[in-house]
Formats: C-alpha cells, structure tokens, sequence
C-alpha cells in the first residue's frame, strides 16, 4: 500500500475547553497520511485515477473552520471519520497540533491512526 500525505495543514478554528477559547479561533495544524494504491494513476497520469489531496484537504479545511469542538480528540476522531466516509481511504494516521496550549512547548495534540493499511 502507499501513501499520500499532507503535512503542515493550518486551519483556523474554535477549539477549547475554556470560555476565552471559546471567543477566538485559534491556528490547528494537521498532519494526514492515507493509504492508497497509486499504480494505477501511475500508469494513467489522470487525477481520476488516484486520490486527490487537494480534494481531501478542501473537504477537511471547510469542515474543521465550521467546528467548535473543546477536545482535540474529538475533533482527530471526526476528521477521521469524514475522510474515510468520504474519500477512498483504509487506514490513516492524523496528528492534530495545537500549538500554544502549553507554555514552552512547540505544540500538543494527539496522533490517531484509524482503519487497515493493507
């Protein structure tokens, strides 16, 4: 199985547990991998043939700006569920980055991995 990937995804968004994140939105950055077989648009060059990440990462941009989830965990758990329900995908592995939750560091969030690579 291969994998295409998008890495370094920002999208602003409501998400947090507490009432001053709750009036802003704030900067998430995703990382996605999906497993696909690429052979056949190899072979073709056609954009038909293989999954198309400017799709999925328009699909994913639209709905994340309209969430207002608290926990990332939800929000990993719901962008799994919509690329695998919606795009030709078994297995995925997302990390949600929220950065500045925590002073000092870089970024916090969760990696999740959903479904069979193959």
């Amino acid at each position: 199985m291969d994998i295409i990937f998008i890495r370094d995804l920002r999208i602003d968004t409501v998400i947090g547990i507490y009432d001053w994140e709750r009036s802003i939105r704030q900067t998430i950055r995703l990382d996605l991998e999906m497993a696909t077989d690429i052979a056949r648009a190899a072979a073709s060059d056609r954009i038909e043939d293989t999954l198309n990440y400017k799709a999925v990462a328009k699909r994913v941009i639209a709905f994340v700006e309209q969430s207002e989830f608290q926990l990332v965990e939800t929000l990993a758990e719901r962008i799994a569920e919509l690329v695998r329900s919606e795009f030709p995908v078994p297995w995925l592995r997302l990390t949600v980055n929220k950065g500045g939750a925590v002073r000092g560091a870089q970024g916090v969030g969760v990696i999740i991995e959903r479904g069979n690579r193959g």
